[in-house]
């Protein structure tokens, strides 16, 4: 057992649990951590404020759940009726949060939490506004950094998006969520990252590789995250095939269930057809049940059918032939569905 676990161990047993844990934290690895004390009024106001918004939150989850389903068979509410809904419930919400501001304007925590309140109501000038506020407050909160790189990210200027996920990191290098906004955020502004680093393009396609791969080493049984990852090499050229194997066969190493494995099977097949391994990718395509993917599988198949045919012609003419051409893409495998970052962090577990 480490020192510093003991001593926390100790902590917990003192009369002044807050003050106890942030004294023995500086003094074994020199940095200052303020600890919240949860009898504190304002703290406790806090805590209440954010467990409402979670409740709130979570009933509008099911909302939306319950009325796609009701949809499906024909006896759900229009999406106009649902957000009128949506927005009535998150209105209280909203009250609460300019209410705690209103009495403590200096609490970096709940305007960092508004801010992202906000961000879901899609109500970005607000959002950014909030966490403008907080960053004034406090220099040192990776959380802000990462909201407003966001932010950026979707708004512009990107640059100031990748000098704000790097401060993020600086400040925070064990969250795996900074790593991948990141990433994402250098893949799909490559022109921006190009400028901004002085890079080649593939010295960009590296550095977003990089960054992902951080997230994964913090984050390695995250299929979500693996598999966001590995549909990356879609958007990459020349294809590093090999490379997206392998990071397709990470993602099916840690998928959840037979559902997420069959869905990689066809990412398999996609990458073999173009490598030209066809008895492979057949074999992938065959191992796939679930109806879910039928209409994929039918599309891949068809162009399988047609990728073979055409290199068993371009065999039969000899070294002469022209260069193989790829049969059409399937745009539900290949697109890679990437939006600049939008994973937006709580606040880190400090005092106001």
């Amino acid at each position: 057992m480490s020192s510093l676990l003991i001593g926390l161990l100790g902590a917990l047993v003192s009369t002044n649990q807050p003050e106890a844990v942030s004294n023995l934290v500086r003094q074994t690895t020199g940095v200052s951590v303020a600890v919240a004390d949860p009898n504190d009024p304002v703290e406790k106001a806090y805590k209440k404020l954010m467990a409402d918004d979670d409740a709130a939150q979570e009933e509008v989850d099911k909302w939306i759940r319950d009325n796609d389903e009701f949809t499906a068979k024909g006896a759900g509410i229009s999406r106009k009726e649902l957000n009128v809904k949506i927005r009535a419930r998150f209105e209280p919400i909203r009250q609460q949060y300019e209410e705690f501001l209103k009495q403590h304007p200096n609490h970096v925590r709940a305007r960092i939490a508004y801010g992202s309140f906000l961000e879901d109501l899609h109500d970005e000038d607000a959002s950014q506004e909030q966490w403008e506020k907080a960053l004034e407050l406090d220099k040192n909160d990776p959380a802000i950094y990462n909201n407003l790189a966001n932010h950026y990210g979707h708004t512009g200027p990107v640059k100031k998006a990748f000098e704000y996920y790097a401060k993020a990191i600086e400040l925070n290098p064990n969250e795996p969520v900074y790593y991948h906004n990141f990433g994402t955020t250098v893949y799909l502004f490559r022109k921006d990252a190009r400028e901004y680093y002085n890079f080649s393009e593939q010295q960009v396609f590296d550095k977003a590789l990089e960054l992902y791969s951080n997230s994964l080493r913090l984050d390695p049984t995250n299929f979500p995250l693996a598999s966001d990852v590995a549909q990356t090499y879609y958007g990459i050229k020349p294809t590093r095939t090999d490379d997206a194997l392998r990071a397709w066969t990470n993602a099916l190493s840690i998928a959840h269930d037979e559902s997420e494995r069959e869905g990689v099977y066809l990412h398999f097949a996609r990458l073999k057809m173009h490598a030209e391994r066809f008895a492979e990718a057949h074999a992938h395509i065959n191992a796939v049940t679930n109806e879910m993917y039928n209409d994929l599988k039918a599309r891949l198949v068809k162009n399988l059918n047609l990728q073979e045919a055409m290199a068993k012609t371009n065999s039969s003419k000899g070294p002469d032939a022209k260069p193989l051409e790829a049969a059409p893409a399937d745009a539900n495998l290949e697109a890679v569905d990437k939006k600049p970052g939008d994973s937006f962090k709580k606040p880190e577990n400090k005092s106001p």
